[in-house]
């Protein structure tokens, strides 16, 4: 049995690679991500590395944060270098929002990794290891003197000796020193498109903590023989309360929590999207493995007549599964490798560029790759293996044999209960209060859309019979025959167009998600922007108080508003905790809520609404921040109204912003109000104003409404982008339906040719049948998209998503690319069909 089987498999091979080639997309999509999800870690294994000294000291409470407004007193760093276990203590200055400017006067990265200055430092980090070293030129030693990195000086298109523009965060907005030197890391790591410029540590003091004798923290070089542990303690034995002293490997990791994060979300992400490849393949993989054990019918009964028990049919069908699992798996593996080399370039054109690290591939990695294929594969041809062993041995003596099949009531029993329960889950997911509530709506959506699925051979019924009248009246004769085979096996045609409407199912979802959270924002900014400009970072990060200090002396301003924001955790959750002057809370506009009142003091915190519903706090309340300042109880003020003019999520005064919570004296945005010169007028002095800062722009309102769109529209436009895997598959199974489809049918072709049924009649027979599948699959896919849209949006109300808002163009225009794909995919099968040989077709038995 075991050589009939592999017998089998190689007399099919071309239709069964056709199906395996769908399981090596999911598979290739698994394993690129982990395979660039390692890679990614891997890399920044030499930043972390060197990161942190043997120990670090640094304000009490900071972590591994971005440096804020407190900072380590200058001659804490002559008492550490005193301690008998100490060889060296080294200040350290940094920054985050340190700009290069290129020669084109652009700046250089700005999205994703971060732009670094700092005091240039030749510290040892943990273990001695080696981090950032000049390779080329000198280290800088004055006020003139600037370190690139060599990534960002090639990028930027600067050589040594050149003058290089750089925009600060600081009072000193913008500098122009020379480059003296070329920094790269000793191991052959790399920033990953972050952006890197040194200065020397007295010059970094001025431009980053406004020329205080301070460090944001300081490195301490163990003695020989002197272990982390040992040292650490010996520092906190002579720190002051405000500071505290972590050894090298937990400053590392702190460093590191926020990135490995982002990374963990990242890999989940891109591993959703492997999953719905992988199901959407399972279809294709079930649908195939049907028609073929159906093809083989006779020949499975004439095994059972000459001896083969039900066991060893069943185990044969599974064993050609196996075989092609373990192939698609080594496939998978090696297109997934080169997908992961395509994710690093595409990541690398956002600014995180992976181009100096080599593949990491772990063990994981190929053991996920054979794991999923042969499960994937085995479990999807484990329902027609099953059905093989109903086949009776009498059946080899009949022309005719039928596999045997589940009735069409059961499975829209079985059907309409799978939905029902998603359904439910749905509605607990998104409406209730339970843990891992992402969890339930995704097994809510894989239960409705099974549901839909098992159902869909009763439910297709109505639309095929639509489609085959019309097929009738239009196309007559052809049209008839057309409308005939997409209905004499409804379980075949609603399992091919199935993979689609899994597909397009969530596209329309996205759609709709994606056209609705752009309609809010539009209705948010419409109802609540004020002023005439908004001047913000085209980056998102901080930027010098001298630009609103510019601002207020141009002809034409009367006010400018200042806003103050930063990252935070809010009772361990994540917040942007913000500042706004309490004269300036009522000429953005901000809603106080009943019993509300600005903050005051530095212990008062406003909350925005939903914030405060989901912590379940009150005004009068105390809440948990987490901020550079440390660990925090705060007393709540009161609540206010979600504005997008003012995106913080909770609000501090001005003096606390600074004071207490730490954060650093850096803007975020300004609103700029005119005293009634025109707008076209003000924003060309305020142009003028920023021209020397290009990462600064004033936007008016429908300028700020389109950048405020902009990253919803990325966001779905990926997503797309990544569903796209799936619906290539769907085209794939339509076109292999098809295809087994013409060969299961290769008599009935030749005895219609026979009797004047012209090639262009049956190629147009064959086009017209996969167009049915195609529109079947693509109206239950936008059907589907539609609901999961607006049940998902009406449960976001509360999050300030208030408009739902349902793009019918859109979703028509899936409709008619439906048609074009059902054109198509018939294009090959067609062809094959039309060039049948009438004699040797009407002769296959």
């Amino acid at each position: 049995m075991l050589r009939v089987s592999l017998r089998s498999l190689l007399g099919r091979k071309v239709r069964l690679l056709m199906s395996t080639f769908a399981i090596v997309l999911g598979v290739s999509f698994v394993v690129g991500t982990l395979v660039f999800s390692d890679t990614l870690q891997r890399s920044f294994d030499s930043i972390f590395a060197s990161s942190a000294g043997d120990v670090v000291v640094r304000p009490d409470g900071q972590g591994g944060g971005p440096p804020g407004s407190r900072t380590v007193p200058g001659d804490v760093v002559d008492e550490l270098a005193a301690l008998p276990g100490v060889a060296r203590a080294d200040g350290q200055v940094g920054s985050i929002g340190v700009y290069v400017i290129d020669t084109d006067d652009r700046p250089v990265g700005g999205f994703g990794p971060p732009a670094l200055g700092q005091g240039w430092s030749d510290a040892p980090a943990v273990d001695g290891r080696e981090g950032l070293v000049i390779v080329e030129g000198r280290a800088p030693e004055g006020p003139e003197d600037v370190v690139l990195d060599t990534r960002t000086a090639d990028r930027a298109g600067y050589s040594l000796g050149d003058t290089v523009p750089i925009q600060t965060p600081g009072e000193q907005a913008r500098v122009e020193p020379t480059l003296v030197g070329l920094a790269d890391f000793a191991d052959g790591g790399s920033l990953n498109g972050a952006t890197l410029a040194a200065f020397d540590p007295v010059t970094a003091q001025q431009l980053f903590l406004g020329g205080q004798d301070a460090w944001t923290e300081v490195w301490v070089t163990a003695a020989d023989g002197v272990s982390q542990d040992e040292l650490v303690e010996q520092v906190r034995e002579v720190i002051g309360a405000d500071l505290e002293a972590v050894t090298g490997d937990e400053a590392a990791e702190s460093n590191a929590a926020d990135l490995q994060e982002a990374i963990g979300f990242l890999e989940t992400f891109l591993l959703v999207f492997a999953g719905v490849a992988l199901v959407v393949g399972a279809f294709l993989i079930v649908n195939t493995f049907s028609i073929l054990v159906a093809q083989r019918s006779r020949e499975l009964a004439l095994l059972r007549a000459l001896g083969a028990s039900r066991r060893q049919v069943t185990v044969s069908v599974l064993v050609e599964a196996l075989v092609l699992g373990v192939l698609g798996g080594t496939l998978g593996l090696g297109l997934g490798i080169l997908l992961a080399q395509a994710m690093a370039a595409l990541f690398a054109q956002v600014g995180l560029d992976l181009s100096g690290q080599p593949l990491v591939i772990a063990a994981r990695t190929p053991l996920a790759a054979y794991s999923v294929a042969v499960l994937v594969t085995v479990a999807a041809a484990l329902v027609p293996a099953l059905r093989t062993g109903r086949i009776a041995p009498v059946q080899a003596l009949r022309d005719d044999v039928a596999l045997p099949e589940s009735s069409l009531r059961r499975r829209l029993v079985v059907g309409l209960v799978l939905a029902v329960l998603g359904g439910a889950a749905l509605v607990v997911g998104l409406f209730g209060d339970t843990a891992h509530a992402g969890w339930v709506v995704g097994g809510g959506v894989l239960a409705v859309l099974l549901g839909v699925t098992a159902a869909s051979p009763l439910l297709s019924m109505p639309l095929l019979a639509a489609a085959a009248a019309l097929f009738r009246r239009v196309f007559g004769t052809v049209g008839v025959l057309a409308g005939q085979n997409t209905l004499r096996n409804p379980r075949r045609t609603a399992a091919t167009a199935s993979a689609l409407m899994i597909g397009l199912a969530l596209a329309g979802t996205m759609s709709i998600a994606g056209a609705s959270a752009s309609a809010s924002v539009d209705q948010q900014i419409e109802d609540s922007f004020v002023g005439d400009y908004v001047v913000t970072n085209v980056f998102g990060g901080p930027f010098s108080p001298s630009v609103a200090e510019a601002l207020v002396d141009v002809e034409g301003v009367d006010r400018v508003a200042v806003e103050r924001y930063d990252v935070a955790r809010l009772e361990g959750d994540f917040a942007f905790v913000g500042a706004v002057s309490g004269e300036d809370l009522d000429l953005l506009g901000l809603e106080l809520l009943d019993g509300s009142r600005p903050p005051s003091g530095d212990r008062e915190v406003l909350l925005a609404e939903q914030v405060a519903d989901d912590a379940d706090v009150r005004p009068g309340d105390t809440v948990v921040l987490e901020v550079p300042g440390g660990e925090q109880e705060w007393t709540v003020a009161g609540t206010y109204a979600a504005n997008p003019v003012v995106p913080a999520t909770a609000l501090v005064s001005p003096e606390a912003f600074s004071g207490r919570a730490g954060f650093a004296d850096q803007d975020r945005m300004l609103v700029v109000f005119g005293d009634g010169t025109a707008a076209d007028v003000l924003g060309e002095r305020i142009d003028e104003v920023l021209a020397d800062q290009p990462t600064l722009a004033a936007q008016d309102q429908q300028e700020y409404a389109e950048v405020q769109r902009e990253p919803i529209e990325q966001l779905v436009l990926m997503v797309f982008a990544l569903l796209g895997l799936a619906l290539v598959i769907a085209v794939l199974g339509i076109v292999n339906t098809l295809a087994l489809s013409v060969i299961e049918r290769t008599r009935e072709v030749g005895l219609l040719r026979a009797v004047g049924l012209g090639r262009g009649q049956l190629r147009r027979m064959v086009t017209l049948e996969s167009v049915a599948i195609s529109v079947l699959g693509a109206v239950l896919g936008v059907v589907l998209g539609v609901l999961f849209g607006v049940v998902m949006m009406t449960a976001l109300r509360d999050e300030g998503l208030e408009v739902i808002s349902v793009p019918w163009g859109q979703l028509g225009v899936y409709l008619v690319l439906a048609v074009v794909v059902g054109v198509l995919a018939a294009v090959l099968p067609a062809r094959r069909a039309a060039r049948l040989d009438v004699l040797q077709a009407i002769a296959t038995e």
